[in-house]
């Protein structure tokens, strides 16, 4: 195996596995994908534009973004994918974001993959690896007073409604929701 192909395949180890789901960290071969979701309209509409445009914004956007995170905190954002057959249908991990005291909860998929549960299994994977594996105490999201998908999801893994937050920058605000883990 050369240099190459092991880091690939070390950068690819999954971070949790349930029956129906793997994430793992995302890559710049992930580009495409990426593409796809943050310029799909839901992702604009929920999360926001974050201007990728092309192939070469996506590998970008996953240096300055994921890939940045990971170096400087030891996570990030993790592509969801299904276990099999190895497709893509989302992300979901945890941010440092400005303005938040706390890491926070992120999460989003393709429509088609709506409905059946995914967001529910990667969000609560991404909980037990925040709480075991990086050792959080607390964990917070955000989330806008009309997604009403997110909040529930968010409600049923845990979190509950603190109140309302307005980052810098932002001119909307937010619903701010947490969740604290128990030392075992």
């Amino acid at each position: 195996m050369n240099d190459a192909d092991k880091r690939s395949s070390d950068e690819e180890v999954a971070i949790a596995q349930t029956d129906r789901l793997r994430l793992r960290r995302i890559v710049p071969d992930d580009a495409a994908f990426l593409l796809e979701l943050l310029n799909d309209p839901s992702f604009l509409a929920n999360i926001g534009d974050r201007g990728v445009r092309s192939l070469d914004d996506a590998r970008a956007y996953i240096d300055g973004g994921p890939v940045a995170s990971y170096v400087r905190h030891g996570f990030g954002l993790y592509l969801v994918e299904l276990a099999e057959p190895r497709e893509p249908i989302g992300i979901c991990g945890v941010l440092r974001r400005d303005g938040l005291a706390d890491p926070d909860l992120g999460f989003a998929l393709l429509p088609r993959h709506w409905g059946r549960g995914f967001a529910l299994e990667a969000a609560q994977a991404v909980l037990e690896h925040a709480r075991a594996t990086l050792g959080l105490r607390r964990l917070v999201a955000i989330t806008l007073p009309g997604n009403q998908g997110s909040k529930r999801l968010l409600e049923r893994i845990g979190f509950r409604l603190e109140g309302t937050i307005r980052l810098a920058g932002d001119s909307e605000e937010l619903e701010l929701y947490a969740t604290h883990f128990t030392a075992e």
